[in-house]
């Protein structure tokens, strides 16, 4: 029996940009207030015709658009796509208990994506398939260029295609991920395993032919014919195979901006989750900072470039997996302020042991609006006040939103907690001296910063 026809209203868009009719039904591609002629499949519908188009229907950019999934939002006009993207940061907190001022969505682009990450698969007797996943399925939808790149990841789906194909006689799925550095393409390649000698040749020989910077499988450099850097600020970061960026540079910029900004009177900082660097090498220029990451290729990159980098001040990096030991509340006592940047899954445990701190000062950075709000809860509770939520859009077009927020003890509270903690402990210096021999002492893991 086919599924039956139905004329639906739409009247919201839900937290994937898709329309939610009268009935419930999730009709993709559908704005609120038109009217659209639907196929109902449970509580999805296929959108056959629209009826009555909204007056925020915009043509989109992309070709691929409403197939390429990496996509969701080209069909609305800038007004109801601001508008949308902000909400989601605001619908998170509300749904949390968080009162809290969200900022208008600030413009993150600037020159576009420099990351991206394609799919190769080979289908027997077929043509081989490279490009990005198509909309709510594992299929391929081949593309011969993305309007959202910067113009750094020119040739980056031609390495895809040519890399993916040096491995074709494997028949595995194959991921590319491709990043755009100071020295050109930097390829990690994810899926086919290790490698045989005449397989890693032949990779060696496309990144000549393309004037890749580095190829590397599952993280294991394959080639590196220039090492590919990037800058944060004035220091010049190896990025390690396969390393984590933010999308833009624009992104990147005004996120350490906003950090700098409210981070301008500490004079010792923690970053956790700190990645390569990209906040904790801008911040030592005038500050004590203390950086940790599970990522310890990561760690060892943001090392060297510290190492590199002159006018530094102290600046100590420790590889620490942050969800199974997170910074605990005696160890934060030694910082004025704490940044953190997690990922998708958020701080959770970190989270609990900055609310159980004396710290008067978190700067939070999130790539999640549901887990950002679920630590702010934390982070509320624990006696802070969150200021004013900043949404930043560098995933455009996406479901996809970046917050920046500051969270602050007000000053009565957080002094009196911090009296609490020295009358326990006499001083700072008899606070750290009870941690000494014990696991985590900056003494041994923290070189360069002294807490003395």
């Amino acid at each position: 029996m086919a599924d039956p026809v139905e004329e639906l209203s739409i009247v919201a868009l839900d937290a994937h940009g898709e329309g939610v009719a009268a009935n419930g039904a999730i009709v993709p591609g559908a704005l609120p207030g038109e009217r659209a002629l639907v196929r109902l499949a449970g509580k999805r519908a296929e959108l056959i015709e629209t009826l009555s188009a909204a007056p925020d229907r915009a043509k989109p950019i992309c070709p691929w658009y409403g197939r390429c999934g990496g996509c969701a939002a080209q069909h609305m006009s800038d007004r109801l796509y601001r508008q949308w993207k902000r909400d989601l940061v605001v619908e998170a907190l509300k749904r949390e208990g968080v009162a809290a001022e969200v900022g208008e969505l600030v413009d993150a682009h600037g020159a576009g994506r420099r990351r991206a990450t394609f799919h190769a698969r080979f289908p027997h007797g077929q043509a081989d398939e490279v490009g990005f996943m198509r909309v709510r399925s594992h299929d391929i939808i081949a593309i011969d260029d993305c309007p959202l790149f910067s113009p750094g990841m020119a040739g980056a789906i031609a390495a895809a295609r040519a890399l993916s194909g040096d491995l074709r006689g494997l028949m595995k799925p194959i991921d590319i991920g491709v990043t755009a550095t100071l020295d050109g393409l930097d390829v990690d390649l994810r899926g086919s395993g290790a490698l045989e000698r005449a397989e890693a040749q032949k990779l060696a020989r496309t990144a000549d032919a393309l004037d890749l910077a580095r190829v590397s499988n599952h993280g294991e450099i394959v080639i590196e014919r220039r090492p590919p850097r990037v800058a944060f600020g004035e220091a010049l970061v190896k990025l390690p195979p396969g390393g984590f960026l933010q999308a833009t540079e624009a992104g990147e910029t005004l996120l350490a901006e906003f950090a700098e900004r409210a981070l301008a009177d500490s004079k010792r900082v923690a970053d956790l989750f700190c990645g390569a660097g990209a906040f904790a090498l801008r911040l030592a220029r005038r500050r004590e900072v203390f950086a940790a990451d599970a990522d310890a290729a990561a760690i060892a990159a943001l090392t060297r470039a510290a190492a590199a980098t002159p006018g530094l001040r102290k600046l100590a990096a420790e590889t620490r997996d942050l969800f199974r030991r997170p910074l605990r509340a005696d160890e934060l006592a030694a910082f004025d302020a704490a940044l953190i940047d997690p990922p998708r899954a958020g701080a959770l445990e970190q989270a609990r042991a900055l609310a159980a701190s004396t710290l008067p000062l978190v700067v939070s950075i999130s790539c999640n609006a549901a887990t950002f709000a679920r630590d702010a809860r934390i982070l509320v509770d624990g006696g802070f006040r969150i200021e004013a939520a900043t949404p930043l859009d560098q995933f455009r077009f996406s479901p996809h939103v970046e917050i920046a927020a500051v969270f602050r003890r007000p000053k009565s509270k957080a002094r009196a907690r911090r009296l609490l903690e020295v009358g326990e402990f006499k001083s700072m210096r008899s606070l750290w001296r009870r941690e000494r021999g014990r696991r985590d002492s900056f003494e041994r893991h923290g070189r360069g910063i002294d807490i003395r």
